[in-house]
């Protein structure tokens, strides 16, 4: 499986819901569409920004298979596996196989907060059951949860784990990746606002959340980088911070479906809990959109 080589733009995409909750499939078909024209190179469907938690088995799979059948092949589509178990996990895992995904983002059991063991065991387990490559998502910020450089040498002798999705919000952690594990895996950033720095590290790739309402943009910054375009790369990430940063939050949900909302691509709908912003920090939240739309560089704008 070392031959599987993830790399670019993987936006973590959103879940459309009509204004009753219920999943709004034509929604999705359209929006996954319009990333995947605007030069993605893959698709996450069903994580934290996908309200994954809110979510049946069923709701996820039937997302899982709609970004399956929009891509038809053409970029990878990997199913975020979130659940409160592992034996749930393997469910899920099983049924996503059939529906013919690329390969699985996968992350420690919720609610449960495990140990560095019981959560190496979790993955491992999860990755030889789906026989696909396989993402480790570490995100110990939000899941407390943390799997370090010397648990990822641990891992891997698992030849489906390939990549691994660092959002601890420390970005010396992809420099201790390389150094303990070489290319051994492909190493994506999981914070928005960390883009450039990660970039110039050398990961492999962004697993974004603003990229759903802004893809071209996110491309392009992507593409500075790896052809070495500093100047330009930096011009741009400095217009697209003050968005990045909206990724950064615990209602990081509302805020980017707002952003997609104002971009033209997307709607508010959220299912419950969550609520739409509202107040002063919609407001906020408006501004910081409205004041990038106004100054988005023409040269990189989404079509």
């Amino acid at each position: 499986m070392n031959n599987v080589r993830w790399q670019g733009v993987y936006p973590a995409v959103t879940s459309k819901f009509h204004d009753d909750e219920s999943l709004d499939f034509e929604a999705m078909r359209k929006h996954f569409g319009f990333l995947i024209d605007n030069g993605v190179h893959g698709l996450v469907t069903c994580g934290s920004l996908g309200e994954a938690s809110t979510l049946t088995l069923e709701e996820k799979l039937a997302v899982t298979k709609c970004a399956v059948e929009v891509s038809a092949g053409r970029i990878p589509v990997l199913a975020n596996v979130s659940e409160t178990s592992t034996r749930e996990a393997l469910r899920f895992i099983k049924a996503a196989v059939e529906l013919g995904v690329d390969g699985f983002m996968l992350m420690p059991s919720l609610i449960y907060v495990a140990d560095a063991r019981e959560a190496m065991q979790s993955i491992r387990t999860m990755a030889e059951a789906a026989q696909k490559p396989c993402m480790i998502y570490n995100n110990p910020v939000a899941y407390r949860v943390d799997l370090k450089p010397e648990h990822m040498v641990e891992l891997a002798d698992c030849p489906w784990l390939v990549a691994i999705k660092e959002s601890s919000d420390d970005i010396r952690r992809l420099t201790d990746l390389r150094n303990a594990l070489g290319t051994r895996y492909q190493l994506f950033i999981g914070v928005d606002d960390l883009s450039f720095e990660a970039l110039a590290l050398g990961a492999d790739g962004l697993l974004a959340g603003l990229v759903t309402a802004f893809p071209r943009e996110t491309v392009a910054l992507y593409d500075l980088m790896q052809a070495g375009k500093w100047d330009e790369a930096l011009a741009l990430y400095q217009w697209f911070t003050p968005l990045l940063h909206l990724d950064v939050s615990t209602k990081l949900v509302q805020n980017i479906k707002l952003a997609e909302t104002l971009a033209g691509v997307g709607n508010e709908h959220v299912r419950r809990p969550r609520l739409p912003l509202v107040g002063a920090e919609r407001e906020r939240c408006t501004a910081i959109i409205q004041a990038a739309i106004a100054k988005r560089p023409k040269a990189y704008q989404s079509t």
